[in-house]
């Protein structure tokens, strides 16, 4: 009896703890459904991925023709959301509610399948909150994307298949194929879900090689069909966006830091689940969960990967919080079968006490429970109610941190700094960048879509998918350096100038920064095409082909900005690679002069007020 009420007394702490963590996320969820901008980088992209498709176009498109995008995810998530594009136009807020929901519904999945392997209602709860509590759910699950969307179709699939072979002859056929379908949704939602299909068919193979083949065909057959008519449809876009160019640079750094920060955060429930698994492999039968969870805990490796980061443990979190929940239950119930083997064998040597083990057993999972809700602890640290609360428990944010955010996982590369709630004044400082556009000419080259939407103009550039296709030998980039070239943008937006190193030359040359506007901790840098780049332009076609007999070359600089016209010219040949001589040449005319080198050449320029006398370039003496 005392030990019945210590149980649920500890289930009664770790619900409490649990839904500490649940109105956290609801609180995030309320204030980013609402922000009308761009809140992580790449969402708004999504969003021009949804109109195009409500608009009967395919996102999947040459990326060296102007408007330079491209998307480089699957549709499904997309086509979901077309029905809100075609009443609510190019919004964020039900992108970012659907996705929202989906994490529900995820949650409900891993309840239900806790429930059903437990009969436990109560610890079924337990485990879905646990999905959500964790820090790396919380902070992507309300936003603009596909990934956790994702893991919703892959947990459904998990689920349904999971008993499959429990159920009668007659239900088992319709039951696989809800599981098909729902891995074959998970597939074109986000690529990843490849790790759920493969775990999900092993489990099969083992249980029933005939229909596993007979099903994994069909499956094949399907994706294959769809995935031709794609490629077909876009002239072979989709296979260049969506497969070769996601082939990114792999940071072993990256991952490493990344994994020792999930099992900071999570080790808690990593340990019953892994108990669990080790309970299936050596005493009863190899569940669907335990093979899912070898499988998403090994994909996590892919985390590494450029561009990749923390959202890519969301399954083998799911699966976690399942196995975690189900050892749970069982230990309450006291659900254990031991098959006798080399292993019993040797616990029954150790001179425990049974009772008190068992007793001792059933509070563990629900300690670790506990456990783990205060591990992952999250608040943001600023207004009325937050700022109030996270005072009385000593909680603010890490030294350097941008944001009123704390947050118990600390940073690691690759991992998404986000979780704050967005203020009024970075609306405020959204809206003013759309005046800026607004306020503009000629096309604008914004590299988050966000602010060209609400503006009404149209979304030049896709940038992280450039730079994927750019270093794996797939873009072209002349065409858009010529346009920067030719300054034919007024306006560049930047926030973090994930563009190849072509484009980023071409900007450096014809446009310069002139204001930097805060917003969501980043400073959105605003660049103009600048008054100096003809001038410039000269200069460089000069020293790069000049003889070095030619004539000196006189340029006038007008530029009234520039306020020490000698480091001015430092800074722009520094742009191309031009040395500072340590050793200033002799001064001609009685101006200034400066001298640069590069590789075994050098150029001599010299400063007179605004005008330069640049000297043809000539071998470097030494």
């Amino acid at each position: 009896m005392i030990v019945t009420r210590i149980q649920w007394g500890l289930l009664a702490v770790a619900l409490v703890v649990m839904t500490a963590h649940l109105l956290v996320y609801i609180a995030y969820g309320v204030a980013l459904i609402q922000f009308p901008f761009d809140y992580d980088q790449g969402e708004g992209f999504e969003l021009v991925d949804t109109i195009m498709l409500s608009e009967g176009k395919w996102p999947y498109r040459d990326n060296e023709t102007f408007p330079f995008y491209a998307s480089n995810y699957p549709p499904i998530y997309h086509v979901v959301l077309i029905p809100f594009a075609w009443v609510f136009g190019a919004e964020y807020w039900y992108g970012r509610l659907i996705a929202f929901i989906g994490t529900f519904i995820s949650a409900a999945g891993i309840g239900y399948a806790v429930n059903r392997a437990t009969q436990h209602r109560t610890v079924g709860i337990l485990s879905g909150l646990a999905f959500l509590a964790s820090n790396y759910i919380y902070h992507i699950g309300p936003l603009f994307r596909q990934h956790l969307f994702m893991v919703m179709f892959e947990i459904l699939a998990v689920v349904v298949l999971a008993n499959v072979f429990e159920l009668p002859q007659s239900k088992q056929r319709r039951r696989l194929i809800i599981g098909m379908i729902l891995l074959l949704l998970a597939g074109y939602t986000k690529q990843l879900a490849y790790a759920t299909v493969i775990a999900a068919f092993v489990w099969l193979f083992v249980r029933n090689p005939r229909r596993a083949v007979i099903y994994g065909l069909g499956l094949a057959g399907a994706a294959g069909i769809i995935f031709l008519w794609l490629n077909i449809s876009t002239d072979g876009h989709w296979w260049t966006n969506i497969i070769a160019a996601n082939v990114n640079q792999y940071l072993p750094r990256q991952y490493r830091g990344l994994l020792f920060q999930f099992l900071g955060l999570h080790w808690s429930i990593l340990i019953p689940a892994g108990l669990m698994v080790f309970y299936e492999l050596y005493f009863s039968r190899l569940s669907l969960y335990s093979v899912w969870f070898v499988f998403t805990g090994a994909n996590t490796v892919l985390a590494g990967k450029w561009g990749a980061g923390d959202s890519y443990f969301a399954s083998f979190i799911a699966a976690t919080c399942i196995l975690a929940g189900i050892f749970a239950g069982r230990t309450l119930n006291g659900d254990w079968t031991f098959e006798k083997n080399y292993i019993t064998y040797l616990f029954e040597r150790i001179p425990l006490p049974k009772r008190a083990a068992t007793q001792s057993i059933s509070l563990f999972g629900l300690i670790l429970f506990i456990v783990y809700g205060f591990t992952v602890v999250k608040i943001p640290t600023e207004g009325r109610l937050w700022g109030s609360l996270s005072d009385r428990l000593g909680l603010e944010p890490q030294l350097g941190y941008r944001y009123p955010f704390y947050d118990s996982a600390g940073w690691t590369e690759g991992y998404a700094t986000i979780g704050h709630l967005p203020t009024e004044q970075d609306r405020n400082s959204g809206w003013k960048i759309v005046e800026r556009i607004e306020a503009s000419e000629k096309p604008v080259l914004s590299e988050e879509a966000g602010f060209s939407l609400q503006a009404g103009r149209t979304v030049i550039t896709n940038p992280t998918q450039l730079k994927n296709l750019y270093e794996n030998d797939l873009f072209d980039p002349t065409n858009l350096v010529e346009m920067l070239l030719n300054q034919e943008f007024g306006l560049l937006i930047f926030r973090a100038q994930f563009y190849p190193p072509p484009v980023m030359a071409a900007v450096v040359d014809a446009y310069e920064p002139v204001e930097v506007i805060e917003m969501n901790g980043f400073g959105y840098e605003l660049w103009e095409p600048s008054p100096t780049w003809q001038q410039r332009q000269q200069m460089k076609e000069f020293i790069e082909t000049a003889a070095p007999d030619a004539e000196p070359l006189t340029l006038e600089i007008p530029d009234d900005r520039i306020d020490h016209m000698g480091n001015w010219l430092q800074q722009k040949m520094g742009y191309w690679a031009w040395l500072p001589m340590l050793i200033p040449p002799p001064a001609i005319n009685d101006c200034p002069t400066y001298g640069f080198i590069r590789d075994d050449r050098q150029v001599t320029i010299a400063v007179c007020d605004n005008v330069l006398t640049v000297q043809p370039p000539e071998p470097f003496e030494g």
